[in-house]
């Protein structure tokens, strides 16, 4: 293999540079050329391809976002799409093709694999849902982005016996939510793991005003799982605290990634290098248990969804 590419693709994650760094610099040492492609599966499709050198990636580990740009392609399932990609990708020469993103972006690679280009996949999301490693590129830094917000709304809640309910990303997972709660020490969490009882929530806020005498509180719960504005006035009418909603939204992908993301996303962008020159294609790079390994794509896809009861029922103990 003498030619490798990269692309991001999906929603943008902070730390992604930090792994296009990785790959470029990791790539290069070993002899590889390496290019990068420009927005997601769309620059495969319509050829915005360039080689990469060590300068291009000067700097950009402390930069969140993705200088390669990202984008979603619904057609790229189409196979004379994907038939397009592949003979770019052969017009340049390129044998292999690191992809960081989520669920959507592994199996783009996985069908690119299966078309000929080995592919190796690097998870990107901040809503930490790729089940088959620990951790994802951006998670660390979108949960400090979140902390950093908690803290300020509960010095201004305290103040005005309110009860703030924050909304954060996390559709299909509640990590976010989970890690937040706990570390910000969030009187009540709400994710699709806990399910959403409005009632149940306002008894329970209502024990923490009357009973334990709280003043203020906080609520934090993953996006689309109620109107939280609506939740914020039935606070005010049912219970002693003015509830109040913020939805954090797209904040939560921006900022410079900390350093935990800015380790593991090198980590995985050498990692994944190293998987092609060994040959290896349809398999994603993911840390377990500290330890940064490949596994094969559809069993990635297929794993489990972790549990984190134990980190709710740490979080009922505490509160």
């Amino acid at each position: 293999m003498k030619k490798i590419g990269i692309l991001t693709s999906g929603g943008d994650a902070p730390g992604m540079n930090a792994a296009i760094r990785a790959v470029v610099r990791s790539g290069i040492s070993a002899g590889l050329e390496v290019y990068g492609v420009f927005n997601g599966y769309e620059g495969l499709v319509n050829d915005n391809i360039r080689k990469l050198d060590r300068g291009d990636v000067s700097d950009i580990i402390i930069q969140g976002g993705t200088i390669l740009g990202s984008a979603r392609l619904e057609e790229f399932k189409l196979v004379e799409v994907r038939e397009k990609a592949v003979a770019n990708l052969a017009k340049h020469g390129i044998e292999g093709l690191v992809v960081i993103g989520g669920d959507g972006s592994y199996r783009g690679a996985l069908a690119l694999t299966e078309m000929g280009i080995n592919c190796i996949g690097i998870p990107g999301t901040i809503d930490n849902d790729i089940d088959s490693t620990d951790y994802t590129i951006g998670f660390d830094t979108a949960l400090n982005t979140v902390i950093e917000n908690v803290d300020k709304l509960r010095d201004t809640s305290s103040s005005h016996h309110r009860c703030s309910v924050v909304e954060v990303m996390g559709n299909r997972c509640g990590d976010l939510a989970i890690y937040a709660g706990i570390t910000t020490g969030a009187e009540v969490i709400v994710t699709k793991e806990t399910g959403y009882d409005e009632a149940e929530v306002l008894e329970r806020l209502n024990y923490f005003e009357q009973v334990k005498g709280k003043r203020h509180a906080i609520l934090i719960i993953s996006e689309k799982i109620t109107d939280v504005h609506l939740l914020a006035q039935k606070i005010s009418q049912h219970t002693g605290f003015s509830g109040r909603a913020t939805i954090l939204g797209h904040i939560q992908r921006g900022g410079s990634p900390t350093a935990r993301d800015r380790i593991l996303a090198t980590q995985f962008g050498d990692k994944a290098v190293q998987a092609l020159m060994s040959g290896e294609g349809g398999r994603c790079v993911g840390i377990v248990s500290e330890k940064v390994m490949t596994i094969d794509i559809t069993e990635a896809l297929r794993t489990p969804k972790k549990s984190r009861k134990p980190l709710f029922e740490l979080h009922d103990r505490l509160v």
